[in-house]
């Protein structure tokens, strides 16, 4: 087995005295494991932060090897985790990444979305810009592991327009007709997570957020929702602080 391609650092974790294994999101191949010698390094620790972008070339000599990888730096994130809210949006996409992605299963359109929401919070001076690709990014998580949502039409009449609301436990859209009366047990729908458009005020953005952590929670992180959703919510702590 040999890959060579670039990569985007999800996760580094210790391993023997010297080394570290390291998964890495690839466009076309998926998440990729492979074992860094001398990763827990002093030259090479800032490399494996996560959100890094990498070209990573991995060896192995059966499929059943864990590979060898070797990595050159392309781009340098580790900066940004000088200030607490990057440093957790950062830490929250690639730790949900990893914990839900199989490996070696290509997801282009995810490689796509997670470069762009990192590139955004690099990018962007306002947390409320970039926490909308936060958002998306979740939505379209959900969508290539099988779990989409259905914001085109009223999950109860199939009308398209007017949609205000969504259930939690369909996943559909709902019209503000065919909701009255049972507002509190539906989720608001921003227009904006449907329309699209430009960055929504916070209220259309928490909103949003909300939908996608109760979906997440109940339909891919399940038994690991505990610990993962931990991360999520000291984001959304830090989103909340930022708005005030």
């Amino acid at each position: 087995m040999h890959l060579s391609a670039p990569a985007i650092i999800l996760s580094m974790r210790q391993h023997g005295e010297h080394g570290a294994i390291v998964r890495a999101l690839t466009p076309d191949d998926g998440v990729q494991p492979g074992y860094v010698r001398g990763g827990r390094s002093r030259a090479l620790r800032p490399v494996l932060q996560p959100g890094n972008l990498v070209q990573g070339n991995w060896r192995a000599r059966t499929d059943a090897q864990l590979p060898a990888l070797t990595i050159e730096l392309t781009h340098s994130r580790a900066p940004l985790f000088a200030e607490p809210l990057p440093a957790a949006a950062i830490a929250w996409l690639t730790t949900l990444t990893v914990s839900t992605l199989p490996e070696a299963q290509p997801y282009p359109r995810l490689h796509a979305g997670l470069a762009a929401a990192l590139d955004a919070i690099e990018a962007a001076p306002v947390a409320r810009r970039w926490a909308t690709l936060v958002a998306r990014y979740e939505l379209l998580l959900l969508a290539e592991l099988g779990f989409g949502l259905a914001l085109d039409a009223c999950v109860a009449t199939g009308v398209t327009d007017d949609l205000a609301w969504v259930s939690p436990r369909s996943g559909g859209a709902v019209s503000r007709a065919a909701a009255y009366g049972h507002e509190p047990r539906l989720l608001p729908l921003p227009a904006f997570l449907r329309d699209g458009g430009e960055a929504p005020d916070w209220p259309a953005l928490f909103a949003a957020l909300a939908i996608t952590r109760h979906f997440l929670d109940r339909d891919l992180l399940r038994d690991r929702a505990a610990d993962l959703l931990a991360a999520r919510d000291r984001l959304g702590g830090l989103l909340a602080r930022a708005a005030a």
